[in-house]
């Protein structure tokens, strides 16, 4: 099967073309940057000749406005990029019977209080644009109905890109202290294992007949404080002094949900998918950060 990635030069992207290494289909990886075969999800018809002239039979949809602060002021661009572009690929799969999996996030929830994880079927309560327009490019893909996977994740980071773990290495390294939040609490998601977890639904076919929205973050849980502790112990900065503080010290254009727990029970039920302590996977990120230094 030959396979279109799109935002091919994301944190995800970038590890899906470590994964696709060892796949017997064929990967094609696209972004509008240079470097990569160039295409506009936004625009049907580039997407229509794109899987048309490359016998595409699954798209795997990496690319979305990811700015939550930015989001808010940047107008009709983000329900653009979070909405209307992944039904443009949702229409075209369908046109050819293929197969998207599309990547949402933890923001579609967050307006309502609760304590406990998230689970799929939970009603979207976004409370920003980024978290609404999300929730619009799920609804659009089901709406269009063709076979789906739409996986929700959550604090990603990775070796590449910008992300909280490299600039808290970079901060706990230079900054005599430092105040992080400790009153939201969510999973950090190793964007290696997120793309592995991906890797095995398509490689493995395992997606046939499983149409659905599905959660997938490391397993555990913390608060920023806690993972900010936990990587500057494992990057060996020693000599921050880490504080925690409120979320309302660090004014935001956005609510971003206190607690932003998601329950992994379906994904791991229905793929027999195992899923890392995140303590785990951060030491094996930091381990391939600190010796590229």
């Amino acid at each position: 099967m030959n396979i279109l990635v799109t935002g091919a030069n994301g944190q995800l992207g970038n590890e899906m073309q470590l994964a696709s290494k060892t796949s017997r289909d064929h990967y094609l990886f696209t972004d509008v940057c240079e470097g990569y075969t160039h295409l506009d999800i936004t625009n049907i018809g580039d997407v229509r000749r794109m899987v048309s002239e490359n016998h595409v039979g699954c798209i795997i949809n990496c690319a979305a406005w990811t700015n939550v602060d930015k989001a808010e002021t940047a107008g009709d661009i983000v329900e653009t990029l979070n909405a209307t572009a992944p039904e443009n690929l949702a229409k075209v799969m369908k046109e050819v019977n293929g197969l998207l999996v599309h990547i949402s996030t933890d923001y579609v929830f967050g307006g309502d209080p609760y304590n406990t994880p998230c689970k799929e079927d939970q009603k979207g309560t976004p409370t920003g644009v980024y978290g609404l327009t999300k929730l619009h490019g799920e609804q659009k893909i089901q709406a269009v109905g063709c076979d789906y996977i739409i996986l929700r994740t959550a604090w990603l980071y990775s070796e590449y890109g910008h992300n909280f773990v490299k600039t808290m290495m970079n901060l706990t390294a230079t900054k005599p202290q430092l105040k992080v939040v400790f009153d939201q609490c969510g999973t950090p998601t190793y964007a290696g294992d997120l793309a592995a977890a991906i890797f095995d639904i398509v490689e493995n076919r395992k997606y046939v007949g499983k149409n659905g929205i599905y959660h997938f973050s490391n397993e555990g849980v913390c608060s920023w404080y806690d993972f900010t502790i936990k990587i500057a112990e494992l990057a060996g900065n020693h000599n921050c002094d880490i504080e925690p503080c409120h979320s309302d010290e660090f004014p935001s254009p956005v609510k971003r949900p206190a607690y932003s727990v998601l329950d992994k029970t379906k994904i791991k039920q229905t793929f027999g998918i195992k899923i890392p302590y995140w303590v785990d996977s951060l030491k094996k990120c930091m381990t391939n950060l600190l010796s590229q230094k």
